[in-house]
C-alpha cells in the first residue's frame, strides 16, 4: 500500500520544517517530493505539522499480570491514538521483566497488537529487589532497548555501580529512578505548605535531588551512559545543568504533569493527582520549563502509569501512585509552543529525536528510511474526556481539561495505525 502525505509542513534533520510532500510505499518513505506521484491513499496534510513519529521513552504497562489495569494492546493503541509510534514500557509487571522469556513475551504481544511499537525495558536487578544483576545480554538479545528498576530505585550504591558498568558492556542506556528512599519514606504528596495544611506526610525535594546526585556520579564513575526519570525538581534541574556542563553522560526527562500542575492541585485531596515524584511547587514548575528550555532536559515523557479506579477513589494516603498520560502528553506540550516557551522545532526534539538517540530508535523523515510519522494539528480544540481514553485506565487529572493541539494520523512502518477522524 502507499500514501502521499499532501501539502504539509514537514520536519527535515538540518532544515526544519519544510513544505514539501511525502510518498510512503513498502513500509519506507520513497520520496520526499513537489509533485504529487498516485497513491493508494492520500492525506491532505495543508496547515499539520509532519513529524517524526512521537517517542516515549517512560510507560507502565500493565501485563503481564495486571491486566485490569492495561494490556500492551490498550496501552499501545492510547499511544497510537497520542501519536507515538514507539514507546518503551518499563519493567516492574508480575512476573517482573528480568529474564529473557518476559521480554520476548511482551515483544511478541506488541507484534499481535499492531499499533504503537512496544520497546521492553529490563530489569537492571532480579524481581526489582535491587540484590543481583540481570543476565543483560540475554535481555538485549530477546529486545530489551534499556535497562531500569524504575519504581523503586536501587538503594546499594555499590550494586547500582556494578550493574551500570555491566550494562555499559552491552551498549544498554540505563534509566534512573533517583530517590533517596530514607527521606520520602511514607509520604504521599510534596513535603511543604500542601502537605502541612492538608495533614498529609511529604516528600521533601532532596529525597529527588539526593538520588539525582548519586546517579549522576555512578554515571561519571562508570562513564557510561544514564537518564534521570520524571525530573521534577528545581534542585535536580541545577545538579543535571552542572552534569552535562562537566560532560557526564547524562540525559533527563520530564513529564508534562510537571510543568503544567503544582502541588495545589491536590488540594482537595484528589487521588487523581497523586504520582511519584509528586506535584511540586509553583518554582519547580517554572525550573522545569526551563530546564526544557535550554537543554538540560532532553526529553519530554509521559510516565503512563494506569490504575483502576479501585486503587485511586480511595483514601488520599492509601491510593496508588501515578497517572495515564499517553492521549494527553502531546496536547500538554503543545501548550509550551504556545506559549512561546519551546518552538515546534524544540518539541520534535523533545519527543522524537532525542528519546529517539537515547534508545537507539531513528524516526527521520528521510527517503529510503522508515515510515514513521506522526500528523499534528496544533489548532485543534477538544476538552479530555474519560469515556474516550482508549487506555483501560482513566486516572488522569486532566479530565475535563479544554486542550488544544491532537493527532491527526499516526503511521508506523508504512501503516496508519491511528486516525483522528476514522
Amino acid at each position: 500500500m502507499s500514501i502521499l502525505i499532501k501539502n504539509g509542513k514537514v520536519y527535515i534533520s538540518d532544515k526544519g520544517f519544510v513544505n514539501t510532500n511525502v510518498l510512503i510505499k513498502n513500509k519506507k518513505i520513497a520520496k520526499l517530493t513537489d509533485t504529487e506521484p498516485e497513491a493508494d491513499e492520500i492525506i491532505e496534510a495543508e496547515g499539520l505539522y509532519v513529524f517524526p513519529g512521537l517517542i516515549d521513552i517512560h510507560v507502565h504497562l500493565r501485563e503481564p499480570g495486571q491486566e485490569y489495569k492495561e494490556t500492551i494492546e490498550t496501552g499501545a493503541k492510547a499511544a497510537a491514538k497520542g501519536g507515538f509510534t514507539d514507546i518503551c514500557c518499563m519493567p516492574n509487571t508480575d512476573p517482573v521483566n528480568d529474564n529473557a522469556s518476559v521480554t520476548s513475551f511482551i515483544v511478541k504481544k506488541s507484534a499481535e497488537a499492531g499499533f504503537s511499537k512496544v520497546h521492553p525495558v529490563a530489569s537492571l536487578t532480579k524481581g526489582l529487589k535491587g540484590c543481583e544483576i540481570c543476565e543483560y545480554g540475554e535481555l538485549k538479545k530477546a529486545g530489551a532497548a534499556a535497562l531500569s528498576d524504575d519504581g523503586r530505585p536501587v538503594p546499594d550504591a555499590g550494586i547500582m555501580r556494578r550493574a551500570v558498568e555491566y550494562a555499559a558492556g552491552f551498549k544498554l542506556p540505563v534509566i534512573c529512578h533517583s530517590e533517596e528512599l530514607s527521606l520520602s519514606a511514607d509520604g504521599v504528596v510534596n513535603e511543604g505548605i500542601v502537605s502541612t495544611r492538608l495533614g498529609l506526610p511529604g516528600i521533601p525535594d532532596s529525597a529527588e535531588s539526593l538520588g539525582v546526585k548519586r546517579d549522576i556520579e555512578i554515571a561519571s564513575l562508570a562513564d557510561h551512559d544514564v537518564h534521570i526519570a520524571h525530573v521534577s525538581t528545581a534542585k535536580a534541574v541545577d545538579i543535571i545543568r552542572n552534569a552535562k556542563k562537566n560532560n557526564i553522560k547524562v540525559t533527563a526527562e520530564t513529564a508534562p504533569h510537571y510543568f503544567t500542575l503544582t502541588q495545589e492541585s491536590v488540594h482537595d485531596f484528589d487521588t487523581y493527582a497523586k504520582m511519584n515524584p509528586p506535584l511540586r511547587t509553583e518554582a519547580d514548575r517554572i525550573a522545569v520549563i526551563e530546564g526544557l528550555k535550554d537543554n538540560t532536559i532532553d526529553v519530554i515523557a509521559t510516565d503512563h502509569a494506569p490504575h483502576s479506579d479501585e486503587e485511586k477513589i480511595v483514601p488520599f494516603e492509601q491510593a496508588a501512585f501515578g497517572i495515564v498520560g499517553l492521549e494527553t502528553s502531546l496536547s500538554l506540550s503543545l501548550e509550551l509552543v504556545e506559549q512561546g516557551l519551546l518552538t515546534m522545532e524544540d518539541l520534535v526534539h523533545k519527543m522524537s529525536i532525542n528519546p529517539g538517540k537515547i534508545i537507539n530508535q531513528d524516526n527521520s523523515i528521510a527517503e529510503k528510511a522508515g515510515a514513521n510519522i506522526t500528523i499534528v494539528n496544533k489548532d485543534y480544540e477538544w476538552t479530555a474526556d474519560k469515556e474516550s481514553f482508549v487506555s483501560k485506565s482513566k486516572n488522569s487529572p486532566f479530565i475535563n481539561r479544554k486542550m488544544k493541539g491532537v493527532c491527526e494520523y499516526t503511521i508506523k512502518e508504512g501503516k496508519i495505525i491511528w486516525s483522528r477522524n476514522k
